[in-house]
């Protein structure tokens, strides 16, 4: 009766005991954050928007006004509430469209994917850039909303287009006949 006592209890402190470590293993290793950015970051902002047609969607324009960046520094992406999107230089600052994968017609926070490396509040954001071939993240706390915004024609692209492209002309050339 001692030894059934005792290998029960064996077996239920291996049980517990596995699970723990189990549990442990199976979670994503978040990045850490460094302490001194080598660049400055101006109150930044974020903008909901909303797409006018059905495949449109929803998502959210980031605005990074950074300045005094070193030259061995290269911005790559920006995560907020549970997306991630590129950033781009765009009319004196860095730019993100986030895209939101819900098809609904109203914003709703992203679920967060297994593969998503941060823990962040929703006034935060996260920044990843390369500095000497070495991968670093930055976090931006307070970012500010601003007014969303209704795209009738569908979701916003990252690429701007030259007006003059675009313009056809109805002026027909005079003959000299």
């Amino acid at each position: 009766m001692i030894k059934l006592k005792k290998a029960i209890y064996a077996i239920v402190f291996a049980t517990v005991f596995s699970l723990n470590f189990q549990c442990a293993s199976s979670k994503v290793a978040e990045p850490t954050f460094e302490a001194q950015a080598p660049f400055l970051v101006k109150p930044a902002s974020f903008q909901e928007w909303y797409a006018g047609i059905k495949v449109g969607g929803t998502g959210i324009n980031i605005f990074l006004p950074i300045y005094k960046v070193t030259e061995n520094i290269e911005f790559k992406n920006v995560y907020f509430r549970n997306l991630k999107g590129e950033l781009t230089w765009k009319e004196g600052k860095y730019v993100a469209i986030l895209k939101n994968p819900s098809k609904s017609y109203t914003f709703r926070v992203a679920e967060k994917p297994a593969d998503y490396p941060f823990d962040l509040m929703d006034n935060e954001c996260a920044i990843s850039y390369i500095e000497n071939g070495q991968t670093k993240y930055y976090k931006i706390s307070a970012l500010k909303e601003v007014a969303g915004t209704y795209y009738e024609n569908g979701p916003p692209s990252i690429y701007a287009r030259n007006s003059s492209e675009r313009m056809a002309s109805l002026d027909e050339e005079e003959d000299d006949n």
